[in-house]
């Protein structure tokens, strides 16, 4: 018996993500995270916030810009603002993606980095345009290796159709 509401629940949960990632869909997000390690333990605490929006360009593919904020415990980098551009790829429709970006960031007055980051996730989808999406990342520095980190962050995400009729007008689905 619980080998067969498993295997609903899973079937539910690829069904309901289905067709959600189609080309031409608009996508708004946004996530906190303040679950991460610092490689080097140099950090105290870091809270950080985001905010993403994007477009598919095709199916399944997510192509999208990040803007960011964090604010630290420690002396190395205590105000950081990021912006960035990245990628999603969603694996056959059911919620699994894989992501990658770049985001120029800003120390106070300090230094200016090049922030790689590759993300690992799930979009489980509460109706369908809203989406909870928890993800795993790495996140490595170019200058120093003492902002090089891995984590998990928790983000909401709202998928919008564009009415191709009416131009640039949106439409959320329920």
């Amino acid at each position: 018996m619980k080998k067969i509401l498993s295997l609903l629940f899973v079937l539910m949960a690829t069904l309901s993500a289905n067709a959600q990632f189609e080309e031409g869909k608009t996508y708004v997000g946004a996530n906190l995270t303040g679950l991460d390690m610092n490689i080097s333990g140099a950090e105290k605490f870091r809270l950080s916030a985001g905010a993403s929006g994007g477009y598919f360009i095709m199916d399944n593919v997510l192509v999208m810009a990040n803007l960011g904020i964090e604010k630290n415990g420690s002396d190395i980098n205590r105000n950081v603002f990021s912006i960035g551009a990245g990628g999603r790829y969603y694996f056959v429709e059911n919620g699994i993606f894989l992501g990658a970006s770049a985001n120029y960031t800003h120390v106070q007055k300090k230094f200016n980095d090049i922030l790689p980051q590759v993300e690992a996730g799930y979009a489980f989808f509460i109706n369908r345009s809203v989406t909870i999406e928890p993800a795993v990342y790495f996140q490595a520095s170019f200058i120093n290796a003492d902002r090089d980190r891995f984590g998990l962050k928790v983000g909401i995400g709202i998928n919008l159709e564009t009415n191709k009729k009416d131009g640039c007008a949106f439409t959320m689905e329920y």
